[in-house]
């Protein structure tokens, strides 16, 4: 009896192993349906849907960088394959690039895998042609989603779909001066503004330099997607140089070469950068803290006891501040708003951790943790800590 009862346990332990081996996938966030920056500061993000015909990058890629302002461009599979070289061109100039599907097809209309088809074969296209990921932004054709398609998207790796709260409807052909009044009549701190760069939208080329110059007189400043939602961005980080900055302080800061910054941005002499100028830092970069008022996108691994911690503050003033109700339950790719001003201090020649945290009445340890510093004897002059 004994004998045969020890059998069946092992074929039975056997069985179970076999099921418990498989594993069992698991699914992403759904993507986070996003319509305008949740800040209170005067910042807009003007956005390019590409088509197939791409007629007008050109006259857009002049303007902007006329004006010294990098956008988002929301680019399609097909016309990535139809226009490569203007694609390049968009890269180049330091734009932000994002995925708007293959073939432009109604995304509530398609099955999961034919979404993922598009977005994969599309990711494919553009990073074949400039080396840069679309992820992980999305705008969906026609604006058109529903909880499937978010889900389907957040899969693909795709953790923020992005809407608009102002549409200029410029594929319609709207004159120069309707696309103009529809920007300028309706922005609000954090718009994200819809536009197009294919034949169909004629009025945009001609409004978009009065629509710069109008806002830019109403005191805003122009920012791509990823940086009005304070994330980061799959091409880099970009940088606007304040006074005292140096191409040597900002290697520093974000912790890359003086000659990625210069060969980035094609700089002819590294000696020179000008107060206002926007520089593209190459590769994944630290993110600049938060402040009051703006938001922090949830990672992997985060919960909100470590981002109250490592923002120094109270675990209630971040529950209270972003309205939750179960505080043990956050999403990848949720925004958070930080309650309280950060302290900030730029690492001057000759400071050390040490005679910081003394200066300041904190510890090594603390500053160390605050600001994810791995060497505490390496510190750069130029570089911003969170003082906590």
């Amino acid at each position: 009896m004994g004998e045969k009862f020890f059998k069946y346990s092992v074929i039975f332990l056997l069985f179970m192993g076999s099921i418990l081996s498989f594993s069992i996938p698991v699914e992403a966030s759904a993507s986070e349906f996003v319509t305008k920056g949740n800040t209170s500061g005067k910042r807009v993000a003007l956005t390019f849907d590409d088509g197939s015909d791409g007629t007008n990058i050109a006259k857009i890629l002049q303007t902007l960088s006329k004006e010294n302002i990098h956008s988002t461009f929301f680019l399609t599979g097909s016309g990535t394959k139809a226009h490569p070289n203007s694609i390049k061109d968009i890269k180049a100039a330091g734009h932000e690039l994002a995925n708007h599907s293959y073939s432009h097809a109604d995304f509530t209309e398609l099955s999961s895998a034919e979404i993922k088809n598009e977005l994969d074969r599309t990711e494919a296209a553009v990073k074949s042609t400039t080396g840069v990921s679309t992820k992980p932004l999305f705008r969906a054709p026609f604006g058109s989603v529903n909880s499937t398609v978010l889900k389907a998207v957040g899969n693909a790796g795709y953790t923020h779909t992005i809407h608009w709260n102002i549409d200029t409807l410029d594929w319609k052909g709207l004159s120069e001066t309707e696309v103009y009044n529809r920007v300028v009549n309706n922005i609000v701190p954090g718009s994200i503004v819809l536009m197009h760069t294919g034949a169909g939208a004629s009025g945009t080329p001609g409004a978009l330099p009065d629509i710069i110059r109008s806002l830019k007189a109403k005191g805003y400043q122009f920012v791509t997607v990823s940086e009005i939602l304070n994330m980061p961005s799959a091409s880099g980080t970009i940088h606007t140089v304040k006074a005292g900055d140096t191409l040597y302080s900002l290697a520093g800061k974000y912790e890359v070469t003086v000659n990625q910054i210069v060969k980035a941005n094609n700089l002819v002499n590294a000696n020179v950068i000008q107060i206002g100028q926007r520089l593209s830092i190459p590769g994944d970069t630290p993110n600049p803290p938060p402040v009051q008022g703006e938001s922090y996108t949830v990672k992997a691994g985060d919960t909100l006891y470590s981002i109250a911690k490592r923002y120094n503050v109270s675990l209630n003033d971040l529950i209270e501040a972003n309205q939750i109700s179960n505080p043990t339950y956050i999403r990848i790719g949720q925004n958070l708003v930080i309650p309280q001003d950060m302290k900030n201090y730029t690492v001057k020649a000759g400071d050390t951790l040490y005679s910081i945290a003394r200066r300041n009445g904190t510890t090594v340890h603390r500053l160390a943790e605050v600001n994810n510093i791995s060497n505490t004897s390496l510190i750069y002059p130029g570089r911003t800590l969170v003082l906590p």
